[in-house]
């Protein structure tokens, strides 16, 4: 007779989150970008529930440092509708100017699932340009990702 296997689900609230700090200087934007959505989702770790949020806060330090592949500053845009006719878009280029840390925001939020969770996960993401941050008290464990 054989041992029978039950299958593990979190409940919220069991999973304790870990702080992260990551660097971004030198990172290319979609390849960190999609490693701070595993983070952020809990995907890393063997109790991963889909309907539960299991995953890391992530704080990225040094976000005006990011970098693309290829010609993508001059021909990447970004896109919305304002309400009127027609869409608004913006060059890469000019929206890293204005606010450096919206790029990463952004292809970290189009990289998560489009579902109730994902704004949770979304709040757990702090991205800063520079490289100071108000969450020392927290002690962020230093990971390499990207």
């Amino acid at each position: 007779m054989t041992a029978v296997q039950k299958t593990y689900s979190a409940k919220p609230g069991e999973v304790e989150a870990k702080w992260l700090l990551v660097d971004a200087t030198d990172k290319v934007v979609g390849r960190l970008a999609s490693d701070i959505a595993v983070r952020l989702m809990g995907k890393h770790r063997p109790t991963y529930t889909a309907h539960v949020d299991t995953g890391d806060v992530v704080v990225v330090v040094n976000a005006d440092k990011v970098q693309f592949t290829g010609k993508k500053w001059a021909q990447k845009e970004y896109s919305w509708y304002t309400g009127y006719p027609g869409q608004r878009t913006i060059s890469a280029e000019k929206r890293f100017e204005r606010s450096p840390e919206l790029i990463l925001e952004e292809a970290v939020r189009r990289m998560l699932p489009k579902n109730k969770l994902s704004s949770v996960w979304m709040k757990k993401l702090k991205v800063y340009a520079g490289g100071e941050h108000p969450h020392q008290a927290q002690t962020p464990e230093a990971v390499d990702l990207g």
